[in-house]
């Protein structure tokens, strides 16, 4: 297994504040699939960052999320 870091951005439909944040998983070795990395991202961290800053009155959903990799690597940290 290795650990990546990804440097991304997350805008949601609605909502006018947009997350640009850092995200480390761990996977095998080789390429990294984007598509399944940004679905990741969405539902391990920007669904949950959104929510915070909604509040409860809002519901989020995860379809209104655009997620962004600006780049990635390997990290050791």
């Amino acid at each position: 297994m290795t650990t990546y870091i990804a440097q991304f951005t997350a805008k949601h439909q609605i909502l006018q504040v947009e997350q640009n944040s850092i995200f480390i998983w761990r996977q095998e070795s080789g390429a990294i699939d984007t598509s399944l990395l940004e679905d990741k991202i969405k539902r391990e961290s920007a669904l949950h960052f959104y929510e915070l800053v909604a509040g409860e009155d809002y519901d989020i959903n995860q379809e209104d999320i655009l997620v962004t990799i600006e780049k990635t690597q390997a990290f050791s940290g």
